[in-house]
């Protein structure tokens, strides 16, 4: 474990290293959000490019890996937004809090990590999990709300799912180089070095950012966000390790990196998503903040006792 510990130390140094620079004043906090648009569209999406356009389509995509990740998922989407009702919250304030408890940071913090830990391997299963929450989750929760607001689903709804696929760059980068693979299309020199160049400056990048962003984080309803952290950080790769290696025929390989993932804690999306329909971000803003500080200690827990499975 120890060592694990001291595999993770530097990206959380990284994560520190953000959060004193804003804390401190040496930066503002809107370098650190041109930094994250940055990272968003031009850093990671190069990386993702990179990562799927070399990849066969055999070797990405899994029905059983899917379906044993987004059944996991979504029975603990399903039990945070039922403990969210007891609460007497509203529908769209329950998919808010069920979506802190099951999606986590894959692309500005899993994959950098996962990738250094186990290799590129980790890459197509990662890709896979970051298709199925953008995809499925991202999808999800806009419905709810908006469906929850107009008191009906509307054709504008799924227009503005479909719109927000087609503007996610994440998306757009692996479905672009997922199309240069299928076709088989060189990847010449100058090509193959700018991709590497650029995609090299999303992990550190995307994890200064994150450390920033910590700052403009609140603890409000502490007692939520340890409870949604709780969901996020030990329910979601429980869950997932259950379906992963008891359920479905998933390869310990593809198991590892799926519960590792799963282990991540809450995306920082989650808090725009629910800046922009005005539900309940700050319950989101204290889940990111509370989530990643505890994850400092249980995603060395998580990974230590996956990294056996790799093994069998």
């Amino acid at each position: 474990m120890l060592q694990i510990f001291f595999q993770l130390l530097p990206f959380f140094a990284l994560i520190g290293g953000g959060y004193l620079a804003v804390r401190s004043g040496f930066l503002p906090q809107q370098a650190i959000v041109h930094l994250s648009q940055f990272v968003f569209y031009f850093a990671l999406s190069a990386m993702l490019f990179d990562f799927s356009s070399k990849l066969p389509i055999s070797e990405i995509f899994d029905l059983h890996f899917v379906l044993a990740y987004a059944s996991a998922s979504m029975v603990v989407y399903l039990l945070v937004m039922l403990v969210a009702k007891a609460r007497k919250c509203g529908i769209a304030e329950a998919s808010v809090e069920a979506q802190c408890g099951v999606i986590g940071n894959v692309g500005f913090l899993a994959i950098p990590v996962l990738i250094l830990i186990f290799g590129n391997e980790a890459a197509a299963p990662m890709l896979l999990i970051l298709t199925v929450d953008l995809v499925l989750f991202g999808s999800l929760i806009v419905a709810v709300i908006t469906g929850s607001q107009d008191g009906r689903l509307s054709r504008g709804v799924v227009s503005t799912i479909l719109t927000g696929l087609v503007k996610n760059p994440m998306i757009m980068a692996m479905v672009a180089g997922l199309i240069w693979s299928i076709l088989k299309l060189p990847r010449p020199g100058p090509l193959s070095s700018f991709l590497v160049m650029l995609g090299a400056a999303a992990t550190p990048c995307a994890l200064f950012a994150i450390g920033g962003s910590l700052v403009a984080r609140s603890a409000e309803r502490i007692s939520v966000a340890i409870w949604l952290s709780f969901a996020k950080l030990i329910l979601h790769p429980a869950a997932v390790a259950f379906a992963s290696l008891q359920l479905f025929d998933i390869t310990p390989f593809a198991a590892t990196i799926m519960i590792a993932t799963a282990a991540m804690p809450t995306a920082g999306n989650i808090y725009i998503i629910a800046q922009h329909y005005n539900v309940a971000p700050q319950r989101a803003s204290a889940s990111i903040l509370v989530s990643t500080i505890l994850s400092v200690i249980t995603l060395t827990l998580t990974i230590s006792m996956v990294q056996n499975l790799v093994n069998l």
